[in-house]
């Protein structure tokens, strides 16, 4: 079994590393980080669970008069553009592509590397970082500098702009959260621009993933002047300013977005596309067929009775992903203030034949909320115990599910989400004896319902925006941004503060420890399994495509061999 520290130790071992906190080292060690290699062709990589035989090839290319069109099936409709808008992985994967941080992530790895920034220098304390810009300008001409990023990262922590992921670098960047709560003024927020190519900031503690994390969108550098010219219209086509590798050219609602080469970005000669085409798709089994016909270049998801079928394919591609599917309960409202009736449901079914009969994807049974990963293993093995979760329900006042009060499943329209809620629907009637109904909402519907508490159980899925397990654990502190769930205990919030600032083994000590409290104390949410990830692309066709643990795929590398 493994080690957990007990909560009193660690809250006085990290009150003695935050008291012993010395002045910050002056010297700095440098990171310059060699640039990406121009895209060249390689062997595909080998799908992790999964040996497919020969199968009919995928479809070509398009190529139309000499350009190259790459065409993604990307699920749902994105809520928005604006990378201080947006919370999905289809909103991430239009983000990547039409806009670029400081840092971006390497198309094999996942790795963060050199993106907007050449290269940076880390402080001797690991909490200091300090970017050199590459010369770089929006898709209009006009120079982005180092107050640009200091502008942008604001404005997604303005309380007013009310980013759903605001609460992410409020967790490790040094003032972020008293700005973004209203307490503190912008000058707060340990940001600055030391030159007009010269970016630093300042961090709560030594963190490890500081740079994984700056990929993400909610670190975006959005064109100021553009959006004090054009307002929240400033993301339609005819008014767009980027700094990715493409340019949205086209916004159809329902129908497709299109971005085009962006004949200014700083890379471009490296950028082998000239057209990116998502189309959103809610579902799967039209997708399928779109990549059957020749209408699409990569499915992001295979539909459950097809996946037998794809799993033969040569261009189909199973990996283990760093990301966890899961019911959130909605804690403040009854039944599931009670952590009895939230433990019952928990444990009163059967997860091994829900991936087994349902999902059929090789995804693994969880009972933690973080997937083992290096120096960091999974919370446990699932707990079955219908006896038990019987006792728990009677004990919160439903003997036999009597009396249990009327309550669905709220999920986002997509084939297997509602495949899921039947599993559990039928299990929790047959084990506990109670009903359930189930109620889907459109995607955008969806997110505002979860984030707003408005429901009982919901499911969620997350991926990790980097790989520590604190991805997993931060947005579940008390008035985070993504508890739909409303959960809170003091002591967790305590932990996951104080592990932001620490580094080392100690820290991820305190992590476990927090997920103990999270999930076999509170039963915070209900994991259910971690993912895996089933794409559909030819990679005999294009190259700069991997399979990797983040499901990363950035079309920047993306190239017709």
């Amino acid at each position: 079994m493994k080690k957990v520290l007990s909560i009193a130790l660690i809250i006085l071992l990290v009150g003695a590393l935050f008291v012993s906190c010395g002045k910050k080292e002056e010297a700095a060690k440098v990171v310059t980080p060699a640039a990406p290699a121009a895209p060249a062709p390689a062997a595909p990589a080998a799908p992790a669970a999964v040996t497919p035989a020969p199968a009919p090839a995928a479809p070509a290319p398009v190529a139309t008069a000499d350009k190259v069109v790459f065409r993604i099936a990307n699920g749902a409709e994105p809520e928005s553009l604006d990378p201080h808008q947006i919370q999905g992985v289809p909103e991430h994967r239009i983000f990547e592509t039409i806009f670029e941080g400081l840092i971006i992530y390497d198309h094999e790895t996942a790795e963060g590397i050199p993106g907007l920034a050449s290269s940076w220098t880390v402080s001797d304390d690991g909490t200091q970082y300090t970017f050199t810009l590459r010369d770089a300008v929006w898709s209009d001409g006009v120079k982005i500098t180092a107050q640009t990023v200091v502008d942008s990262w604001l404005r997604g922590l303005n309380p007013a702009t009310a980013s759903p992921y605001a609460w992410f670098p409020a967790m490790f960047l040094k003032g972020a959260e008293a700005y973004n709560s209203g307490s503190a003024g912008p000058e707060a927020v340990g940001i600055r621009a030391l030159d007009e190519k010269t970016f630093q900031m300042d961090l709560l503690g030594p963190l490890p993933y500081a740079i994984g994390a700056l990929g993400h969108y909610s670190f975006g550098v959005v064109p100021i002047h553009a959006i004090e010219k054009f307002g929240s219209e400033w993301i339609l086509p005819k008014n767009f300013v980027g700094n990715g590798p493409y340019v949205l050219s086209e916004w159809a609602p329902q129908s497709h977005i299109k971005a085009v080469k962006n004949q200014k970005y700083w890379d471009a000669a490296n950028v082998k596309l000239d057209e990116v085409i998502f189309y959103p798709i809610d579902d799967n089994n039209t997708a399928y067929n779109m990549y059957l016909n020749g209408e699409v270049d990569w499915l992001t998801n295979v539909p459950l009775d097809q996946l037998e079928a794809a799993s033969l394919r040569r261009d189909y591609h199973r990996a283990p992903q760093l990301a966890t599917y899961y019911y959130v309960f909605q804690t403040e409202k009854s039944p599931f203030d009670d952590v009895r009736v939230r433990k019952a449901l928990s444990m009163a079914f059967d997860r091994q034949a829900l991936v087994d009969q349902v999902t059929r994807g090789g995804q693994i049974p969880a009972w933690g909320i973080v997937p083992e990963m290096a120096g960091y293993p999974s919370l446990g093995e699932p707990k079955m115990d219908v006896a038990a979760a019987r006792k728990l329900l009677a004990e919160a006042g439903y003997p036999n599910g009597v009396g249990f009060p009327k309550t669905s499943i709220l999920y986002n329209t997509h084939e297997a989400h509602k495949a899921i809620a039947e599993f559990l629907q039928q299990e929790w009637k047959n084990n506990l004896n109670i009903t359930i109904e189930l109620e889907n909402q459109e995607w955008a519907t969806y997110l505002s319902s979860r984030n707003a508490g408005d429901f009982q159980v919901a499911r969620a899925g997350w991926v990790g925006d980097y790989q520590d397990p604190n991805t997993f654990l931060d947005m579940f502190i008390t008035g985070a941004g993504m508890n739909g769930g409303r959960y809170s205990n003091e002591i967790y919030d305590i932990l996951i503060k104080e592990a932001a600032t620490m580094g080392g083994a100690d820290r991820l000590e305190v992590l476990l420890t927090a997920e103990d409290i999270f999930i076999n104390e509170d039963q915070g949410v209900m994991p259910i399994y971690y993912y895996t990830t089933d794409n559909l692309v030819d990679t005999t066709k294009w190259g700069g495509w991997y399979a990797n643990t983040m499901d990363y795929h950035p079309t920047k590398d993306i190239y017709r061999k």
